[in-house]
Parts: C-alpha cells; structure tokens; sequence
C-alpha cells in the first residue's frame, strides 16, 4: 500500500513539474511571439510612418512647384506689362520729333540716304506717311538731290501708315529698305526688350539671373 501511495506522489510530482515546465515554456512562447508582433507593429508603423512622410513631401513639393508657376506666371505677365508700357511711351518722344521741323527733316534726310545708299540702283521710289508727303511734296526733288546727290528718287503718291521715317524701294519693288520708325523698332526689338527688361527688372530670369 505504501509503494502504491509513494507511485502516486511520485506521478504527481512528475505531472506538476512538466507541468510548470510546459508553463514556463508556453509562457517564453507567449512573451517571443508578443515581442516578434510588436516588433513586426513597430516596423510597420515606421513604414507608415516613412511613406505617410513620403507622401507629405511629395505633395508639398507640388504645391510648391504649382506656387513657383504660378508666382512665374504673374512675373511673366509684369514684365509684358513693363515692356509694353514703355514701348508705348516711346511714340511720346517720336511724335515730339515728328513735329519738330528743324530736327527732323535733317533726321529724314539721313533716313532716305541710308536707305537710297542699301539699294545699287539709280532711280528708286520713296514712300512716307501723309503728313511728310505734304512736308515734302513742294520741294522733294531739292530735298532728295540734296540728301542722296547721283540718285533719282520719286515721291510715291500714295502714303504709307507709319508714325515717320521713310521706305525706299526699287522700282519695280523688289528690294525694300524699311526705314520707317516701325520698321527700325521691329529690327531692334529683340534689343529693345532685353533693354527695358535689365533696366526695368535687374536680376530677371531673362537676364540670366
């Protein structure tokens, strides 16, 4: 009887230390695969964390590349703005000189001597606007032999739309030498607003800057 009761205890005995052995174990098991899913949670969350980041920064540079085109935009419009306003004051001083006998009849003169002197031609036609022809048309043949001695030049009768200056062309008009105010300006324009733009806006993109 008392070999049974020592077999029972010592089963007993057995049964509670694997017992707290597969406790112990189930327990390491419970805390390794806590801390395998917490640091699975953790990566997890810095990947969020990362592309959430990503995509903040993605959309922060295209609102600031939508803000640069725009701000780019409103500067390209100040500068058309600038640039036209002051090719319109440039007729102010043209007009002024169109008025002025004494400084533009010799300015003229030069005018149709650079043009008569393009064209190797001996008889060409000149055109200018309805105010010059009545300026000039009295005495165009004295002022032409005086501003191109050796040419023969004609007043064309019918006018031209120009603010001033003077077109001289080949009879049978194939060579034109456009030394109208419109003319010359439209030859400088691309100087002409480089011009206005470094005058106007140093340190422009148009300057390089």
């Amino acid at each position: 009887m008392d070999e049974v009761k020592q077999l029972e205890a010592a089963i007993l005995e057995r049964a509670e230390r694997l017992a707290r052995e597969y406790r112990g174990r189930a327990e390491r098991g419970r805390d390794h695969i806590l801390r395998d899913a917490h640091e699975q949670l953790k990566l997890r969350e810095e990947r969020e964390v990362l592309l959430a980041k990503a995509q903040a920064e993605r959309t922060y540079r295209r609102r600031v590349q939508a803000n640069e085109l725009a701000l780019h935009k409103q500067m390209d419009h100040l500068r058309w703005n600038l640039v036209e306003g002051v090719r319109e004051r440039l007729v102010e001083p043209i007009q002024a000189l169109t008025g002025d006998d004494e400084r533009y009849l010799p300015f003229l003169a030069a005018l149709l001597a650079r043009g008569a002197g393009a064209i190797e031609q001996q008889e060409l036609t000149a055109e200018v606007n309805a105010r010059d022809q009545k300026r000039l048309g009295n005495d165009w043949a004295g002022f032409a032999a005086k501003a191109v001695p050796g040419k023969r030049i004609l007043l064309s009768e019918t006018p031209i739309a120009t603010l001033g200056g003077i077109m001289v062309r080949s009879n049978d008009n194939r060579i034109r030498v456009d030394n109208t105010f419109e003319g010359r300006m439209q030859r400088l324009q691309g100087k002409l607003h480089q011009l206005i733009i470094e005058r106007l806006l140093p340190g422009s993109r148009e300057n390089g800057i």
